[in-house]
């Protein structure tokens, strides 16, 4: 199947970086089950979230992009202190949408550099050789190595994120 060239691939292309488009069902926006339908383990796909910027006036004042691993939840606690900031929010699925001109399940850190986010990857990238993240639109990945990824974007390297259990406990 021809996969449409998305901002996020012509980046990658134009900066002479590896990767590979793969293609899902563009239904899905679950990240792990987007890893089955992948035939890859959970944690070498990321899902970007975005997190409205802190509204202390102390800390950065911009929106930030979290880049974790599908079979994780975002720490928000860990993201405030990484920040100094008090308390962050998530943004709704709207908000992010409105922030970032794509859609929900295709938010994509390559396609929205030099956009006004602080960009953050969790840690856990750098045990994997190749990461997938989402190619700026439903139903794309690109398949490339964290390293490159980080360069790309600027992204910080930096704990953000607790298996499910760990987070339930500490609310």
């Amino acid at each position: 199947m021809a996969v449409n060239k998305t901002l996020a691939m012509r980046l990658l292309e134009g900066k002479k970086v590896a990767y590979e488009a793969i293609t899902y069902d563009a239904s899905e926006r679950d990240a792990e089950k987007i890893a089955i339908q992948l035939g890859v383990p959970p944690e070498q796909v990321f899902k970007t979230l975005v997190v409205a910027a802190p509204k202390d006036g102390r800390s950065p004042s911009k929106p930030m992009l979290a880049i974790i691993p599908a079979n994780r939840q975002l720490d928000l606690k860990k993201l405030a202190r990484l920040v100094g900031a008090k308390k962050l929010k998530m943004a709704t699925h709207q908000e992010a949408e409105a922030m970032t001109g794509l859609q929900v399940g295709g938010i994509s850190p390559l396609a929205l550099i030099n956009k006004g986010f602080a960009i953050y990857l969790d840690e856990q990238a750098e045990a994997q050789s190749k990461i997938f993240v989402s190619a700026g639109e439903r139903g794309t990945q690109i398949k490339l190595s964290p390293k490159d990824l980080s360069k790309l974007t600027g992204a910080r390297l930096a704990d953000l994120s607790s298996v499910e259990s760990e987070v339930e406990d500490l609310e």
